[in-house]
């Protein structure tokens, strides 16, 4: 049943191509009623040459010629309906494919942060292209085999029982082994299939692994070890997928003594028949030719069924990411957000992961346009988590934040998300050129504006010297560049983005001293009139914020400016003397020679 819903759910995925479907049809019914004319036309010759003895010359070449005009004519409408069949179905197939990757990209990128840490990327990777490679070869298949096959078996049967029932007998006798073995077959390995599918996502995500890690992997010579784990899930996916093979083979070999059987059964109960002037020599001919055509029909179907067996998993993990919701969905007239200065409201905000403990208890403060607000406390405090619910990763499970009084939950992701420049801790860059990397927050910027958000941020020089320039490929997570480098072009492509709010989380963490300074003067130009948020783990580079939030707990603990928290005496004051505090370095002895 499950399988059955699955190809449903594939071929619904055909709607858009509803018209292109509407031609084909039509021509798979002509070759599938065509399948059924040409063993009865040949049966017919039969009769013909079998009656020839008591014709005329004339009647015996009137009659083949009319037989054979309409044979001629049967075949060409079935090379033109196999033609037509062949060129749309290939063509609506791939355009298909085509449409269902981008729809799946589109929506995987706005499932939240959760799923994405839930599922690993080379296992969303494996289930995209193996997803969106079934949905091609089941749609093909569909138009060029499974829809004939279906009406063959639909049509066949009942059409064979008027011309002779005690002859389909046999074939009846066939369609329902088959059937029986199939069945059996699928209920013994399903089990193992999914398994089997399990274990080679799994493998694609252990090798995205090694391959995103692999400085650590050579650095702590992790090569073979690597290599073992690889290897055993290797083993695990082929000790599951094995026993399903054997079970297949059985059935191919069951089937096809089916079919030798069905065969010898018209020979055999045919020539009785015949004997007993129950069947003509010509019925018995057109049935072995129904036999033929029904055997080459149900090993198609048996083919298609074991091909969407062993896809059925990898389709269900697609829909499934299909299915996914995001957890902060639009509302219904979702509206844009309106320029403003900026201010951003927190309002009693209190969140908790689904069946998870409070992260967040009655949070509330403002940020005024123009003010620089620090956020510090202790790992897992809820500093990051605070930002994350301002760019509506998640929603607040109580109380609502403002931008200059419009409720997040009003506005449109893109409108919101567009107000707001990032520049994360660890820089966040694509396998793509610079300039393509500075692009993606402002695609209309210009080349001058480029530059000088580049300069800005100390950056255009280290570009220049690149071997292409801003037209150079940086890797993988900007591999070929420096952590330095790496946060350069982090905070250009911020300051080209040029948005109302900023977050900075740790922005100057991986710059030297000399260029810090300079970086830190071009942030400060830009925070200039702009909301601006500091995740700070470093308290000396909040020392001019305009206000400090210290959170504990999931709570504001505390709030005020630098120097007048440093001397209170509480939280941020220990957190204070805990980063001033001189290094205490102990000398361990080296081990005496024996």
């Amino acid at each position: 049943m499950q399988m059955l819903q699955v190809y449903a759910r594939v071929l619904g995925l055909l709607r858009p191509e509803w018209r292109r479907c509407a031609v084909m049809l039509p021509c798979g019914l002509a070759i599938a009623g065509i399948g059924f004319l040409e063993p009865v036309l040949f049966g017919w010759v039969v009769d013909l040459l079998f009656r020839a003895s008591g014709l005329t010359s004339g009647q015996l070449w009137a009659e083949a010629a009319s037989l054979l005009g309409l044979w001629a004519m049967v075949g060409l409408t079935g090379i033109a309906a196999g033609m037509a069949v062949a060129l749309m179905a290939d063509r609506m197939a791939h355009r298909a494919r085509m449409r269902e990757m981008g729809h799946f990209f589109s929506h995987a990128l706005t499932l939240p942060a959760a799923f994405h840490g839930r599922v690993h990327s080379g296992a969303l990777m494996r289930i995209l292209t193996t997803g969106t490679e079934s949905l091609f070869q089941l749609w093909l298949g569909f138009f060029r085999d499974h829809f004939t096959g279906f009406i063959s078996l639909l049509v066949l049967l009942p059409m064979t029982m008027a011309l002779n029932w005690r002859l389909s007998l046999a074939l009846v006798a066939l369609v329902l082994l088959f059937g029986g073995l199939t069945a059996l077959v699928i209920g013994r390995t399903q089990d193992l299939q999914q398994g089997a599918e399990a274990c080679h996502t799994r493998l694609a995500a252990t090798a995205q692994d090694a391959f995103a890690n692999i400085a650590v992997v050579q650095a702590f010579t992790r090569l073979a070890a690597e290599r073992h784990s690889f290897a055993a899930l290797q083993g695990e996916a082929l000790s599951r997928q094995y026993p399903v093979l054997n079970w297949w083979a059985l059935l191919s070999i069951l089937t096809r003594s089916a079919s030798t059987l069905a065969i010898l059964a018209i020979v055999v109960f045919g020539t009785w028949l015949h004997l007993n002037g129950q069947a003509s020599v010509g019925d018995i001919v057109s049935f072995m030719g129904f036999a033929a055509l029904l055997i080459g029909r149900l090993e198609q179907m048996v083919w298609f069924v074991s091909k969407l067996f062993a896809q059925a998993p990898v389709l269900a993990e697609f829909f499934a990411v299909l299915d996914a919701g995001s957890a902060v969905p639009e509302a219904t007239g979702a509206m844009t957000l309106a320029p403003g200065a900026g201010e951003v409201m927190f309002e009693d905000v209190s969140f908790a992961y689904p069946n998870g403990a409070a992260i967040l208890s009655a949070v509330s403060f403002t940020a005024r346009p123009g003010q620089v607000v620090a956020l510090v406390g202790a790992t897992g405090a809820g500093k990051s988590t605070a930002m994350s619910l301002l760019q509506r990763g998640w929603d607040p499970t109580a109380g609502r934040i403002l931008i200059d009084g419009q409720d997040l939950r009003s506005l449109r992701l893109d409108s919101l998300r567009g107000a707001i420049g990032v520049v994360f801790q660890d820089s966040l860059l694509f396998n793509r050129s610079i300039r393509e990397n500075l692009l993606v927050g402002r695609p209309d910027a210009t080349e001058a504006e480029i530059e000088q958000a580049c300069r800005l941020a100390e950056a255009h020089d280290f570009i220049l010297r690149q071997p292409q320039g801003y037209d150079t490929l940086i890797g993988e997570r900007g591999g070929t560049l420096s952590g330095g480098q790496k946060q350069r072009l982090a905070i250009a492509r911020a300051l080209l983005k040029n948005p109302p709010i900023l977050i900075l989380d740790e922005a100057t963490s991986a710059l030297d001293a000399a260029t810090e300074l300079k970086v830190t003067r071009a942030l400060k130009a830009l925070m200039a009139g702009r909301t601006t948020f500091v995740i700070a783990h470093r308290l000396s580079t909040i020392r001019d914020a305009d206000e400090i939030l210290v959170f504990e707990g999931g709570r504001i603990a505390e709030r005020g400016a630098f120097e007048a928290l440093a001397s209170a005496g509480g939280v941020f004051a220990g957190l204070v003397e805990s980063q001033m505090a001189p290094t205490m370095t102990t000398v361990v002895p080296l081990p005496r020679a024996a």
